[in-house]
């Protein structure tokens, strides 16, 4: 029996009418129309409301996807300006007058990071150029690394500064000068640290890791095919080979030669007599001074002020562009400083 069938049991549907009223409606012609059950009209009401729950969620689906499509373009966006214009150029400078141009050094020596020689170098020409720079200080805080990235760096400064003789170049280490960092300091006219600074870290160093031992432990097999007798140079899953470990001490060994001979050749004299300097221990500030590695103690309003007497400082650093650090807060570059260390075995000078 249908819910409309069984309305006239007691409990469905409306009241059962009584005799007056059945001759009241017969008289008034008027007929009435069967009413719905409770239960039917809960269950409308369920539908209704599952109907419009799932329409509020088509909606929401939809503006969140458009959303994220929205970002997702944004993101692309930025992404290809910052190819296309991946560093920010010099602060310009919010004077017209005579000023101390300031270049700065700031983290690992590398190819691929801010303190690339490409980046430094094109500050450096600017400062040299600029009509209003009399002179140039280099403020140094890293530690250090690719010794050929070093290398150009001091070879540029040794000509920008045989091409402007009028224009002087201070080197200043705010936290650390070390290695790499140390090679292009000594490039400069003069260098200056705090007395708490860590300089020096004469030394080139190259690392790794070896698995062999891993390797038997858990039963893989190394299957390695070359084309040339020393293609797999020091492969960190095969054994080491006596002969291999030599010729890269000899290569190590010429690059630190190369090194000491660059520090020479940019401090002169002033080097102390102490065969300790080129062994690759870093020294404090006031011990470097001691030594001969630094010029004096200071920082670089200091050397503004009181040694070059020109204070206003005038930034030619090349930075960041603020794409790029939009891009790397979203995770672009995340991991992969951790990865490169990992995979790799690179030569630098600490």
């Amino acid at each position: 029996m249908s819910d409309w069938e069984s309305d006239r049991n007691p409990g469905w549907g409306s009241e059962p009418e009584s005799g007056a009223e059945k001759d009241a409606g017969k008289r008034s012609g008027s007929r009435k129309s069967p009413a719905i059950p409770p239960e039917s009209a809960r269950d409308w009401k369920l539908i209704e409301k599952l109907v419009m729950s799932l329409q509020s969620e088509q909606r929401k689906s939809r503006r969140w996807g458009i959303f994220f499509k929205l970002l997702t373009f944004g993101y692309l966006f930025a992404l290809l300006l910052m190819i296309q214009f991946p560093f920010g150029g010099a602060l310009e400078s919010a004077t017209k007058g005579k000023h101390t141009a300031l270049v700065e050094v700031e983290g690992t020596i590398a190819a691929d990071e801010l303190a690339s020689a490409d980046n430094i170098v094109g500050a450096l020409r600017n400062a040299f150029e600029a009509e209003n720079s009399v002179a140039i200080i280099l403020r140094i805080n890293s530690p250090g690394g690719s010794p050929v990235q070093s290398g150009y760096i001091y070879d540029e400064i040794v000509r920008l500064r045989d091409e402007y003789p009028d224009k002087k170049l201070y080197a200043v280490i705010s936290d650390i000068g070390a290695s790499g960092a140390y090679y292009i300091a000594a490039a400069a006219d003069e260098i200056y640290a705090d007395k708490a600074s860590l300089v020096g870290s004469i030394g080139v160093v190259a690392g790794g890791f070896g698995f062999t031992g891993i390797m038997e432990k858990i039963g893989v097999d190394r299957r390695l095919y070359t084309a040339g007798e020393n293609k797999a140079f020091l492969d960190p899953f095969s054994p080491e080979e006596e002969e291999e470990v030599q010729f890269w001490e000899g290569v190590l060994k010429t690059t630190h030669g190369q090194f000491i001979e660059s520090v020479r050749e940019g401090r002169g004299d002033r080097l102390a007599d102490d065969e300790r300097l080129f062994s690759g221990l870093v020294w404090s500030g006031e011990q470097a001074l001691e030594l001969g590695l630094i010029d004096g103690l200071g920082s670089s309003s200091h050397v503004a002020r009181q040694v070059i007497g020109q204070e206003d400082l005038v930034d030619y650093s090349r930075r960041k562009s603020p794409l790029q650090d939009i891009v790397d807060q979203f995770g672009v570059s995340v991991g992969s400083g951790i990865a490169r260390y990992i995979t790799e075995s690179r030569l630098e000078l600490r």
